[in-house]
């Protein structure tokens, strides 16, 4: 079996990153049983996918010519998003959508939750970060494509962080309280965020795809149906307009997802 896996620097580079991945949730597990906030894995998100491209890059038998690139465009994406959530969430209760999980898996949600969120989030998290593997392995000479995913990571990461921003900045006046954001990029896309994180990953692809591992296209499809039917849209908006009816008549003129000019009548 070892000897198989030396004579596959991938398969081995990969099976190290599921296991560090799984080992990280663990422990983020146990932070979580202490603190009884489940949501802190949002934190850890993005420090996972990071973890993923170390491994994939210290394991991997020599750097390829793409190692600098992409690792630095993923630890500036994995620092950005994970700080912002840290000081988004900080000093918060559980976020809610963790609550309605909790409430669902009674009783004994504590230790479900190892399985039904951390160890999901690790598997998930290592699915997605498979596009960086042949990017890293890859020894081919940066092309063409290579500079046009760095142009497509970058586009997503400025559009996901001027997304936050503008929105911490329209959360921190207190006479928006209650009110919903419709400026700034939030007047073309209700999710610049999600939209963000959408090219981001499939500007991540499209490095994959310069070394011809087009089966990794399964990242960037799996991270769009989360963003658009899972943990993102779909969820974030099951009850928003109850909570703020303002949000109907957004829902109206905005676009849900890619971004566009608002509908006639806004």
């Amino acid at each position: 079996m070892t000897d198989m896996l030396a004579g596959q620097p991938q398969l081995l580079a990969a099976l190290c990153a599921l296991i560090a991945l799984l080992l990280l949730a663990f422990l983020t597990w146990v932070v979580s049983y202490v603190k009884r906030d489940v949501s802190i894995v949002d934190c850890v998100w993005s420090l996972l996918l990071a973890l993923a491209g170390v491994i994939y890059a210290a394991t991997l038998p020599m750097m390829g010519p793409r190692t600098l690139l992409v690792m630095t465009l993923l630890m500036a994406w994995a620092v950005r998003l994970a700080g912002y959530i840290t000081w988004r969430n900080w000093g918060e209760p559980e976020d809610r959508r963790y609550q309605a999980i909790r409430a669902r898996n009674q009783p004994h949600f504590e230790w479900k939750s190892l399985y039904l969120v951390f160890v999901l989030q690790a598997v998930l998290a290592w699915i997605v970060s498979l596009p960086m593997l042949p990017a890293l392995a890859s020894t081919a000479a940066l092309g063409v494509l290579d500079y046009v995913a760095a142009t497509v990571v970058v586009f997503g990461l400025l559009f996901e962080t001027a997304g936050d921003a503008q929105l911490a900045a329209f959360k921190a006046r207190p006479e928006n309280r209650g009110r919903v954001m419709a400026s700034g990029l939030w007047r073309y896309t209700r999710h610049p965020n999600y939209f963000g994180e959408f090219c981001v990953w499939w500007g991540f692809f499209l490095f994959a795809l310069t070394a011809g591992a087009w089966w990794t296209a399964i990242s960037p499809l799996l991270m769009s149906v989360l963003l658009l039917k899972v943990s993102g849209v779909t969820l974030l908006e099951q009850d928003i307009a109850e909570r703020r009816p303002q949000y109907r008549d957004y829902v109206l003129r905005t676009n849900a997802f890619f971004p566009g000019p608002p509908k006639t009548g806004s």
